[in-house]
């Protein structure tokens, strides 16, 4: 599970927040800070893998909490910048601070849910790295990019993406594109198609199960969801 730490000054947004983050596969939360004193002191006692952190702070920005945590060497905390703040040099501030996504209030869930989701793939593909080659960080970079905005092959739409990756976010287990095909009334060729795409994109995982004699099945799930050992 990834460990999450979520900072807003605003109680009701927190919870929330809180509420995104528990409905999204492979994430908890460890804890809600409302100052930038309190997040600092959950960092040292939590110690979460990724703060979803508000600029607009009561005693501090969230930009001064950034900067304390990397001087205090907590490096391996990842930040997502959630805030209001539009300006480009809070912007430039938090790219320099080396925020993973950078989400403007307001949004819905969905936009929340896909930062999470491409984190979380860019998280597990590193942890499988040994070193890293040119190859290895533009495919990093590229499943962080992933998003909205991604040119998708043609043939494959959006909402029928999204229901698919819906899918596979809500089942405690690996599926078969067969599966899929049938939760999502797809045929499995179409079904097919938009999990390829999704594993080039680096956000699901084909995994080979190996049962009876012949041919291996495919099967699918997403990266950074906890699924139960075989």
């Amino acid at each position: 599970m990834i460990r999450t730490l979520i900072v807003d000054d605003d109680f009701r947004v927190a919870d929330l927040h809180r509420a995104y983050v528990e409905k999204v596969a492979g994430f908890s939360v460890v804890g809600q800070a409302g100052t930038g004193a309190e997040a600092l002191r959950l960092v040292a006692t939590t110690r979460p893998d990724l703060l979803l952190l508000d600029i607009y702070l009561p005693d501090m920005s969230g930009l001064e909490v950034m900067r304390t945590i990397r001087e205090a060497g907590a490096s391996r905390v990842d930040i997502i910048a959630i805030t209001a703040a539009r300006d480009v040099q809070s912007l430039r501030s938090a790219m320099h601070g080396g925020v993973v996504h950078y989400l403007i209030k307001p949004f819905r869930f969905a936009a929340l849910q896909e930062k999470l989701q491409t984190y979380a793939a860019m998280r597990q593909r590193l942890a499988q790295l040994s070193e890293a080659d040119q190859h290895a960080v533009d495919t990093l970079y590229h499943i962080l990019r992933q998003g909205s905005t991604e040119a998708l092959p043609k043939g494959l739409s959006r909402p029928t993406l999204n229901l698919v990756l819906r899918i596979l976010q809500e089942s405690s287990r690996d599926l078969a594109a067969t599966e899929v095909a049938d939760l999502a009334s797809l045929s499995r060729v179409t079904a097919r198609r938009y999990l390829d795409h999704l594993v080039h994109s680096g956000r699901v995982e084909l995994v080979m199960r190996y049962g009876s004699p012949g041919r291996p099945e495919h099967r699918y799930h997403l990266l950074g969801a906890s699924l139960p050992a075989r």
